[in-house]
């Protein structure tokens, strides 16, 4: 254990949180997504535990890309790109929460997704059950000091 650091969050993930850079991504994905046939070299398991409590989590650390137009970006609702499920709700209302800056998600595809995931530095699965449940986070800077 550590202070200040949420223990969900494994020795793994926070080293690849850590070794990310600006720009990297890092996905949170649903119990449902395939996250090794994708291809992501790093695949992370947090069974059992709900993807708002990881990217609680992982938001504690990571700051989130404020040069980008999109550094948060969600899975669209097949058949229906204008839904919006509560699970996409709670994840704006997490990111607002504990952001300074507004960040605005934006949303892609199923199959747009699966590439921006595969292509991402790590993937996160989480056990999380409600449908949609993916999110891509852009790590940005900590300015000085």
């Amino acid at each position: 254990m550590l202070k200040h650091i949420p223990p969900i969050l494994s020795p793994e993930i926070l080293y690849s949180l850590r070794a990310m850079g600006h720009g990297d991504v890092i996905a949170i994905v649903d119990a449902n997504f395939p996250s090794h046939s994708i291809g992501c070299e790093r695949v992370h398991r947090l069974d059992g535990i709900a993807a708002t409590d990881v990217l609680q989590a992982v938001l504690t650390l990571l700051p989130l890309d404020t040069f980008v137009p999109n550094p948060v970006c969600t899975m669209q609702v097949v058949g229906d790109a204008k839904a919006v499920p509560p699970i996409i709700d709670e994840f704006q209302s997490l990111i607002d929460s504990m952001n300074e800056a507004e960040i605005k998600m934006s949303a892609v595809e199923r199959f747009g997704f699966y590439d921006l995931a595969k292509n991402s530095f790590a993937v996160i699965q989480t056990g999380e059950t409600r449908l949609y449940g993916n999110i891509l986070l852009t790590k940005g800077v900590i300015p000085p000091a």
